[in-house]
């Protein structure tokens, strides 16, 4: 049954800070809802809501977005509930690493596409078994790395699926030439006009410098600012081929993980300019009740402990990455029109210490998330 509603919105939410990287907004106001949609933002809402929440010590950003993480109830080694372990803690929409390939990718599409409340995207696979296979790399079986069944799925797919996963790593290809797995990745992208999330090699047979002149502008590595041999780093300094990648549109991206992020590398990075395009968690099953929590809020803490500026930190976990999976305008903004995806962060300057994932420890408190909203609908 419909009653008559007096009020003009669904949901107030006021906060002594409202952060929008998108159109430049930071200062007190709030952020008014109908329906699924942000109808209006400011500190000039005057109109009744059917609740009104205010948050003085708080920050109301639009909901966040990572660019790299393991949404998945099902068939990956790697998954976890995104409802339970991404959306409470503040990220909307997140992308999947490969957690399904074509093999398993239609059961991935109803049971977390269609089946979460999270916005998740894919980067399908380039092997068909996704991350289903609990005791070896994805890329051991060349016969699994299949381009023209990876296609398959992406026609199949069409928006649910952001481009391709492919980590050439030795854990993922076995003994398997990584040149090889890596050129099966592009032929499938230059094939369906999709991106790669490429997690490099990090081994002296296939050099980075190598790498880097085969991707294409809008390619994403992943793992950015992780320190082992052949990293972004040479003698203190970003090496020169990397800036040249970055010229030609190649975007780098954190994806922490268990392995992935260390203080060294990333400090000397953004001290020579060097910022990460995007700032992800690649929050996994290893991180299920690890203390601190390791999320997406904690992970951008960690950015700006590192020398990056608050607005540079959060952009690139709103505006940027929205950008790149091509959702401008629909998430990662406080416009109105946009939906209504809004995360709600308090700062705690007595939260545990950040810490990288060799144990590495940098003061500097830490931003934790305190409510979602959902497509206009808060997450309880």
């Amino acid at each position: 049954m419909h009653h008559t509603d007096t009020h003009a919105y669904d949901l107030h939410l006021r906060a002594g800070r409202v952060v929008c990287p998108a159109t430049g907004l930071d200062g007190p106001g709030g952020v008014a809802v109908r329906g699924d949609r942000i109808v209006a933002v400011g500190d000039q809402i005057d109109e009744s809501a059917r609740e009104t929440l205010d948050f003085p010590d708080a920050m109301l950003l639009p909901g966040l977005v990572d660019m790299h993480a393991h949404p998945a109830r099902e068939g990956s080694k790697y998954g976890v509930d995104p409802d339970v372990h991404f959306l409470p803690r503040g990220a909307t929409t997140v992308l999947s690493q490969g957690d399904a390939g074509a093999g398993n990718w239609a059961r991935y599409r109803e049971s977390i596409i269609e089946g979460a409340r999270t916005r998740v995207r894919l980067a399908i696979n380039l092997s068909v078994t996704g991350e289903s296979n609990p005791t070896s790399g994805c890329f051991e079986n060349l016969d699994d790395v299949d381009v023209d069944a990876c296609v398959a799925a992406i026609e199949d797919g069409g928006e649910a699926i952001w481009g391709i996963a492919a980590n050439i790593a030795k854990s993922c290809a076995g003994d398997n030439d990584p040149r090889e797995i890596l050129n099966r990745a592009l032929a499938a992208g230059n094939q369906t006009d999709r991106p790669l999330l490429l997690g490099t090699r990090r081994e002296a047979d296939f050099p980075l410098d190598e790498q880097l002149e085969l991707l294409r502008p809008g390619d994403v590595i992943t793992y950015c600012f992780q320190s082992d041999l052949d990293c972004l780093l040479k003698d203190g300094r970003i090496k020169d081929e990397v800036w040249e990648a970055r010229e030609r549109g190649i975007l780098f991206d954190i994806g922490h993980g268990m392995n992935s992020f260390h203080f060294d590398v990333a400090e000397v990075a953004i001290a020579n300019g060097f910022l990460p395009d995007t700032i992800s968690t690649d929050q996994y099953i290893r991180h299920v009740d690890s203390n601190p929590q390791h999320d997406l809020p904690r992970t951008l803490s960690k950015l700006i402990a590192a020398g990056m500026s608050e607005a540079d930190a959060l952009a690139r976990v709103t505006v940027r990455p929205a950008e790149f999976l091509g959702l401008s305008g629909e998430v990662g903004t406080l416009s109105p029109g946009a939906c209504a995806d809004l995360a709600v962060l308090r700062f705690n300057p007595d939260a545990l210490p950040l810490r990288d994932v060799r144990g590495a420890e940098r003061p500097g408190g830490c931003w934790e998330p305190i409510l979602t909203v959902r497509a206009g609908e808060i997450v309880r």
